[in-house]
Parts: structure tokens; sequence; C-alpha cells
């Protein structure tokens, strides 16, 4: 299943400074580092493109430049990369508001990936909960041992979002970072700037009683956010070289 043609617009949050691992990324930023000869946002972008989306953009911010001269240098077939630079720290909603802000488009879908992790789901099938009219988002979870980096996703029994919990030791459902808007939700985002996601949007969105569906995946995931993680991220794309082949 992919998703409709124009239905969905994909945003790439690429704008972070990516501290705990700048000591590893040779003067780039953290979603160009190399991984499998191609920058691992590349890897995002191909990924997305097997999912049926056709148009990305890419939220930049540090080292803006590099990120939009390896697209400009580098495109990739059968999806359209736009690079919209952020020239001061927004945050991630606020990264995504201002590439929202300068698109000519208006799907009715916004998808919200970062691009500095990665994650296998049918992200397409998740545009499912939309058919369900009282649902205004999805966020993606993913079901962990130890959700003690991450922090949790706190869901009702329908699988709605609750609340984010604070971080600490064991089992739980963590967030991915993939969150399917739609474009009415737009409307309700506050006006502060920077903004976060986390922090200040979807806590809003939950004091307005707005239906967030919480869609558990069991893909493989990978953030490429700390030394531990980066060293894991060749052999994550090699073993998974199969997810991409629709985007060759």
């Amino acid at each position: 299943m992919l998703f409709p043609p124009n239905e969905v617009i994909a945003v790439i949050l690429a704008g972070g400074y990516g501290t705990r691992i700048k000591h590893l990324l040779n003067g780039v930023p953290k979603p160009m580092v190399s991984i499998a000869g191609r920058p691992f946002v590349e890897w995002v972008v191909r990924y997305l493109k097997t999912q049926g989306i056709t148009k990305a953009i890419i939220s930049t911010g540090y080292l803006a430049e590099v990120i939009e001269q390896h697209f400009q240098t580098h495109p990739v077939d059968g999806i359209q990369i736009i690079c919209c630079r952020e020239n001061t720290p927004l945050g991630t909603a606020g990264g995504f508001l201002n590439a929202v802000h300068h698109s000519e488009d208006v799907p009715n879908i916004w998808l919200v990936v970062n691009g500095d992790s990665l994650v296998f789901a049918n992200l397409a099938l998740l545009s499912n909960h939309f058919y369900d009219k009282k649902n205004s988002g999805v966020i993606v979870g993913l079901s962990v041992n130890d959700a003690s980096r991450y922090g949790s996703l706190v869901c009702n029994q329908f699988g709605e979002l609750e609340n984010f919990a604070e971080k600490c030791t064991g089992a739980g459902i963590i967030s991915v970072g993939v969150y399917l808007l739609k474009n009415s939700l737009l409307q309700e985002f506050p006006d502060t700037l920077p903004l976060s996601f986390e922090n200040e949007v979807f806590p809003l969105f939950l004091s307005k009683h707005f239906s967030i569906q919480v869609a558990i995946t069991d893909a493989a995931f990978l953030d490429i956010g700390t030394p531990e993680s980066l060293a894991q991220a060749e052999s994550f794309i090699l073993q998974n070289l199969d997810k991409f082949e629709s985007a060759y």
C-alpha cells in the first residue's frame, strides 16, 4: 500500500546540531553523516519514496548549505526535494511550520519524520487511521524493553495518546518521531517560537481533547543520535537494503 499521489507531503526535520556525536561527524550536520555510501538523510528520503511520497521538504538549520548542495547535485529520481532553511533555531514544531509556510502545496496530510532516524514501518498504512474522522493525528510508537533513553507514550484503551511520560527504566512504547497530521490541525498550533512537538504542541492538543492515535509498529528502527547507535547505522542499512528496492 502506498500513499495516494499528492495526498501527503513529507517534512524531514534536519536542523539540529547533533551535539552528542558532533565529534564524530567530520564537520557535516548529523543527517549528512555517510552511511553505506550515502548521507543518512538520503536513506530517509529513499525510504519515503518507497511509501509513495513524491515531495519532501527538508527543514534545515545547522550547516544547511551542506544538505542543500547535496540534493542539488544528487537528486533522487521520483521524489521532489525542497530545502527550507531556518535562520534561527525554531524547535521541532517550529521548523515544521516554517517548512509548511514555504510550501506552495496544501496536502490533506503532513508526514513529519526526523532526518537522523529511520523506521521501516508501512507509513501509508497508518493513514488509515484518518478514515476515523475523530482522529486529528497519528504518532508512530514502538514497543521496547527499555524506554529510558526516549521516554514513553501513554495511551488509553482505544490507542489514543494520553500523555508523554518522563524517561524511566523498563519496558514502554516510545515515539519514533514520525507524525501524520491533518492539514486542518495546523491552525491549532501555538504562535510561540521556538516550538517543540513533544513539550508544547501535543500537550496543547491533548488539553483541547483532540484525538491523537498511537500506531504501534514492530518495524526495525534506528536513531543515530548517540555514538553507540551511530556505530550501528552501517549494518542497519546494509541488513535492510531490500526495504529500498523500489527506490532504485
